[in-house]
């Protein structure tokens, strides 16, 4: 069996997506050309709203209906596959399976002992051990992460895509996590692509940070980081860095006044769904109701 991790480079050219929206479509992304080497970091960063996650669901192949083309290794992505892993800004576990069952659940084509010794070697690899029987509900938030990036890894894949892991993590919990996906990242020599709004987490995990523009998205820079690891995040060439990204997004608009807009094109009664619709309750509450056990 091919191991998944033996995949080449990916290849973007000429990527376009547009959705279908009331009163016209939104073009999402327009002209995306961008190379990602085999086994390297790759730090994507842009305002809201200008394409980075629809771009990864489609590297992906969660999205299939798109303009251009894109290969990994020489082959066009038709859908989703076992050489890519994705991890989402929530952890997306199952909340009726343990730790080690959803790790498991994600395991292809293999079964008892082996299927529970990589299970095993995975949670060891994110440093999970002695959680094996524990529950969502019953973890940190870091814990959780953890726990979601093991599974994204379960069939060895080339290519990990993260979208925004670590968004609603506390800003400690967050540093440890940026540092454990580093050491995951060199241990294992998968090609990584993090979608980030934080400009500093793009810099101290890329090995380039390739900037977005407003919507239509589109690469408008990619960034070198040329700095050794670990990074020092208050050096002056880090802070440099850093500011450069910074300074390209400064005549950009808010954000907030492009969003306006959009909505105004809404009929109304879409104001008026409730926002329960929205912040799934009933999970929310299983967090609120248990102490974590880890961090």
């Amino acid at each position: 069996m091919k191991d998944p991790r033996d995949g080449g480079e990916l290849v973007i050219r000429n990527l376009g997506k547009a959705f279908a929206a009331p009163g016209g479509e939104i073009t999402a992304l327009e002209g995306i050309d961008l190379t990602v080497r085999k086994g390297e970091f790759l730090s994507l960063v842009g305002s809201s709203g200008c394409g980075k996650s629809t771009l990864l669901r489609i590297i992906a192949g969660l999205e299939t209906e798109y303009e251009g083309t894109v290969h990994l290794g020489g082959n066009p992505i038709r859908g989703a596959g076992l050489d890519r892993g994705m991890v989402f800004q929530e952890h997306r576990l199952f909340p009726w399976l343990n730790v080690e069952e959803n790790v498991a659940f994600a395991i292809d084509g293999r079964g008892g002992e082996e299927k529970t010794r990589l299970v095993r070697e995975l949670l060891y690899r994110v440093r999970v051990t002695g959680f094996e029987k524990a529950y969502p509900y019953q973890l940190s938030g870091g814990m959780a992460q953890r726990v979601a990036i093991a599974r994204a890894l379960a069939n060895r894949p080339g290519v990990l895509l993260m979208d925004e892991p670590f968004g609603s993590l506390d800003a400690i919990t967050r540093i440890r996590m940026q540092q454990e996906i580093l050491r995951i990242w060199e241990a294992e020599g998968t090609t990584m692509i993090l979608v980030t709004h934080d400009i500093e987490e793009a810099v101290y995990l890329g090995d380039r940070v390739a900037v977005m523009s407003r919507r239509p998205g589109t690469i408008r820079d990619v960034v070198p980081v040329d700095l050794p690891r670990p990074r020092d995040r208050s050096g002056h060439a880090f802070m440099m860095i850093r500011k450069t990204i910074y300074d390209g997004f400064r005549d950009e608009d808010d954000g907030m006044e492009r969003q306006k807009g959009e909505f105004a094109r809404y009929p109304p009664r879409v104001a008026g769904i409730p926002v329960a619709a929205a912040i799934r309750p009933g999970f929310r509450a299983a967090f609120q109701l248990h102490a974590p056990m880890g961090g």
